[in-house]
């Protein structure tokens, strides 16, 4: 797992308001308990509102809402592939639908991959 998308379900996981320990953390990603540290170091330097410090947990104060299009690679190849596959059956009833938003997702969400349209 790259550290975006372990950034990504670390903020998933403390979303749900509750006392998280490093090591509680450090196990569900499977890294070690000082790469738990240095993300959580990162995630509050950029203005993710995270609290807490070594040997006691971390806490997500306050709500954060993520952009709906905050994909995972893995989302946005299904969507790219769907849309693709609706696009290309020109007996689909919706194939202009499917050619015109892959043409919007991959002009909105650039890091998708989508732009080889």
């Amino acid at each position: 797992m790259n550290r975006d998308q372990r950034l990504y379900d670390l903020v998933q996981i403390l979303r749900d308001g509750k006392l998280h320990t490093a090591s509680e953390l450090s196990d569900r990603m499977g890294v070690s308990t000082r790469t738990i540290w240095r993300d959580m170091a990162m995630m509050a330097a950029t203005g993710i509102p995270v609290e807490g410090e070594r040997g006691l947990g971390y806490i997500l104060r306050g709500s954060l809402v993520l952009p709906p299009t905050a994909l995972t690679p893995d989302e946005a190849t299904v969507l790219g592939e769907a849309l693709r596959s609706v696009a290309e059956d020109d007996s689909h009833p919706r194939q202009r639908a499917a050619r015109t938003l892959l043409y919007k997702i991959a002009t909105l969400l650039p890091q998708a991959g989508l732009g080889d349209i």
